[in-house]
């Protein structure tokens, strides 16, 4: 296959492009530094600032991975339009350009959050459950969506994964945890209560390979692990895994003054369950958050 990959060069797009270009694809990544492209993602694979420097190529899937960090630092206007820049208007411009092409590609894999279910509190999510809230998270997941399905019109299949939390042994979320977490001062954030969707990075590969080769396979999709786990729970079982005590916490009210309306990302969360996957057949290979842990730190 030709797949064109934008956010190539982030985690889950070098983890992309380290499987695909194995297996033989013809991988190109656009991206704001073409020149670091080969370095990140693989001797062969290709690196484009411009989408008009392919021409009107033929390709086969397109799989929109990128979008600035959403959780590194507060929230100001000047983040947000970021933020939104980033998915929204970038999916929008992809579209757009994917509209002129003679030859339409079969496929569109869009990245998306389970953030877009809002702060979900105990509602189990399966992919047919509406937003519970319309916060900021919610809102920017909701249009990043919209802007995918656009690519509906052009007789494409269009697939958006809603990722949950990514755990990887290098990168991502948790490498942040762990400086403090091997000090012994992990600590749960506010009550603790709130879900924290899960996923090994290599579930995360599989599913969009997964999904990018079945052709019935359209609309959302939760990617995230069949077991969700509490914030408390997951800090006892990171400190575990490292043979640290975690006995401390992290008080809602300090991080809400710290981090202003980002801190709704750190004390919500979602109970989001993978239903439709399994129930077309996906199998993940990390269920327990234990084995996942101990798989990417022993």
């Amino acid at each position: 296959m030709r797949v064109l990959l934008s956010g190539g060069t982030g985690l889950i797009g070098r983890a992309l492009c380290d499987q695909w270009r194995l297996q033989g694809h013809d991988l190109i990544v656009w991206s704001r530094t073409p020149e670091q492209v080969p370095a990140l993602c693989g001797e062969g694979v290709r690196g484009v600032a411009q989408l008009e420097e392919l021409g009107d190529i033929e390709l086969d899937a397109v799989v929109n991975l990128a979008g600035a960090p959403i959780a590194d630092r507060p929230w100001t206007r000047k983040r947000k339009a970021l933020l939104w820049d980033s998915r929204i208007h970038l999916t929008e411009r992809l579209v757009d350009w994917l509209g002129t092409l003679s030859h339409t590609p079969a496929v569109l894999v869009s990245g998306s959050a389970v953030g877009w279910y809002g702060d979900g509190g105990e509602h189990p999510l399966s992919e047919d459950c509406a937003p519970i809230s319309n916060d900021f998270a919610s809102q920017l997941c909701v249009a990043w969506e919209e802007s995918a399905q656009r690519a509906e019109s052009l007789g494409m299949r269009v697939v958006m994964v809603r990722t949950g939390l990514v755990l990887a042994g290098d990168g991502g979320f948790l490498q942040r945890l762990l400086p403090s977490f091997r000090l012994g001062l992990g600590a749960r954030l506010g009550s603790g209560r709130q879900w924290m969707p899960w996923i090994h990075l290599q579930d995360e590969i599989a599913l969009i390979d997964f999904l990018l080769q079945h052709p019935s396979a359209s609309g959302p999709y939760n990617a995230c692990a069949p077991q969700p786990v509490r914030n408390a729970e997951f800090t006892q079982a990171l400190a575990g895994t490292l043979h640290r005590p975690a006995f401390l916490a992290v008080p809602a009210a300090l991080l809400r003054l710290a981090l202003g309306e980002m801190s709704g990302l750190l004390l919500g969360g979602q109970k989001a369950l993978p239903e439709r996957l399994q129930g077309e057949g996906f199998v993940f290979r990390f269920n327990d958050l234990q084995a996942a842990l101990a798989d990417l730190l022993d």
